[in-house]
Parts: structure tokens; sequence; C-alpha cells
């Protein structure tokens, strides 16, 4: 039953992503977040130790520190977190980016000592976005502090079912608890 709502959490996050969207689709988004756009901390220091308030951005070399060094463990996934990690793939051109973010932001209040969420700016990071196979954004990458990570694309059609779906995600994937949600 666990495996059958996050399969369909799963199925309802990909019902919005900026690469399988008309241009249309993609201007009316863009349109819808324009004022839900928010400002992202810069960061590249150990200033989310015990898990910050607020999305911190990740350069490769803060990935390869703070999440995975795929350089060095090419063929097992090791993670180098002291939390469990939501990485957003993202770009700010992209509407539903945009209309994740602040979304993110409140995440981050709500779980700071509990989990890191990270962001990595996919035209930035192009060698990121690349060893992880992105190809539509915004995408998510969900680290445990043990075990594989899970990715998941696109976002709900409403912030408030954005929200519960990320929530529902973090607490059976991160933290490893059984979700109100749905």
């Amino acid at each position: 039953m666990k495996k059958v709502a996050l399969g369909i959490a799963t199925v309802a996050f990909l019902t919005l992503s900026c690469t399988n969207g008309s241009a249309t689709s993609l201007e009316q988004n863009e349109k819808e977040s324009s004022n839900l756009v928010s400002s992202v901390v810069e960061s590249s220091g150990n200033d989310q130790a015990k898990g910050s308030d607020k999305p911190v951005n990740l350069t490769k070399q803060d990935f390869l520190e703070k999440v995975m060094n795929y350089e060095k463990n090419q063929s097992e996934w090791v993670y180098e977190g002291d939390l469990p990690a939501l990485i957003d793939f993202y770009a700010d051109w992209c509407g539903p980016c945009r209309m994740a973010a602040p979304v993110l932001e409140e995440l981050a209040k709500e779980y700071e000592g509990k989990i890191h969420i990270y962001k990595v700016d996919t035209e930035k990071e192009r060698e990121l976005a690349g060893v992880f196979g992105i190809q539509s954004i915004p995408a998510f990458l969900f680290v445990p502090q043990e075990g594989k990570p899970t990715m998941s694309n696109g976002i709900a059609q409403t912030s408030e079912d954005t929200k519960k779906m990320f929530k529902q995600m973090i607490d059976e994937i991160l933290l490893g608890q059984k979700s109100e949600q749905l």
C-alpha cells in the first residue's frame, strides 16, 4: 500500500515539468509563478552543517564534498552528508522550477536540522546535470542517510499539492516515517 501511495505521488509529481510542456503552458506557468520567485542562499561553506532554514545552492565542488564524490566513487553510491538531503535540479528560466522555489523554502524552515535542501542550477552546473541524466526539470533527488537515492521530476498543479507531495516523500524516503498525506 505504501508503494502504491508513493507511486501515485510520483505520477502526480510528473504532471508538470518544463520539457514536457508546450510553449503556451510554459508562458502560462511563468506568468503564474512570476510573483512566487524567491531568493536562494548562495553558499559554498559549511553553513548548513545542522540543516539550514533556506535551500543552499551547490557548485560541483560543493556537491562532491556534501553529497557524493562521483569522481572518487564511480561504481557505487556513497553519501557524504550528515543529514538526508533533497536536491532540486532547476534553471532560472523554468516556470515550474520557480513555482517550486517558495515551497522548498517553506520546507527548509519546517525540516531545519532534519534534512538538507540543496539546489543545483543546471545551466551553471551542466556536468552535475549530465551525471544524473537530468533531461527535464524541475528534477528532485531524494537522498536518504543510508541507501540509494530516488529521483522525481515535475511538480503538482498547485503549491499546496506540491508541498503535500514533497512532505510525503521527505517523511517516507528521507526520514523513514509513515506519512499522513494522501
